[in-house]
């Protein structure tokens, strides 16, 4: 059974193996530190703990899954948080990628349209004692205007389009990862950089797969969301 350290040597080995499409070779020391900091087998079924450490993304139960960790550490890496941003996440799943955000910047925002998902992310993020993080029932695809504009925007579920509500929540100057592409279908990741006057910057990364983003919400009528 792997151990979070192994999982951080995992990550920089396959940095350096995708340096080629990602025109990186390292991730920041600062993510990995962070990387390093979150109990990755907190956020996963009990009967996979066995596998919480592997570099792969595993199954969370209602048709999702949480990624595997060199894209978390990746899609986390392109966008260059420095601590002070507040940063939208689409996609909570398990509250795993939150959790390493959290680590990195000042506040952060995510957005889940499973209600079942919702309520164990939020419980599951309490019980770890992240304060920071902000777990909301909706559809991520049409953002959260109340709190925007945002520093940062990930996306973690494949779209076939960028959004154009999310990707009018973002600063000026600010980035967005995002997987585009169908499920089963070819899939990029994706990173935006939203320009002063309005127009965007994008850099194709490299092939991923993903689910697919939702566009609305999964309701049950026995929880409180």
């Amino acid at each position: 059974m792997l151990t979070a350290k192994d999982m951080i040597e995992g990550i920089e080995a396959e940095a350096r193996l995708s340096s080629s499409w990602t025109g990186r070779g390292d991730i920041s020391a600062d993510v990995l530190a962070a990387m390093a900091c979150v109990p990755r087998h907190e956020f996963i079924p009990e009967a996979l703990f066995h596998s919480a450490y592997d570099n792969s993304p595993l199954p969370i139960g209602y048709g999702q899954t949480i990624s595997q960790p060199f894209i978390v550490a990746l899609m986390t890496d392109l966008l260059e948080l420095q601590g002070e941003e507040v940063v939208l996440e689409v996609g909570t799943g398990s509250g795993y990628q939150a959790a390493v955000l959290s680590r990195l910047v000042k506040k952060v925002y995510t957005m889940e349209n499973v209600a079942q998902l919702v309520v164990i992310a939020r419980q599951r993020l309490q019980w770890l004692g992240y304060k920071n993080i902000d777990v909301i029932w909706g559809n991520g695809c049409q953002g959260l205007p109340a709190e925007a504009p945002f520093d940062a925007v990930l996306i973690a579920a494949a779209a076939p389009y960028i959004p154009k509500s999310l990707l009018g929540q973002l600063k000026p100057g600010g980035k967005m990862i995002i997987p585009i592409g169908s499920q089963g279908g070819a899939q990029k990741l994706e990173l935006l950089r939203k320009l002063a006057h309005g127009g965007v910057e994008s850099k194709a990364v490299l092939p991923v797969a993903f689910v697919p983003l939702a566009d609305q919400i999964v309701s049950d009528a026995s929880l409180q969301v």
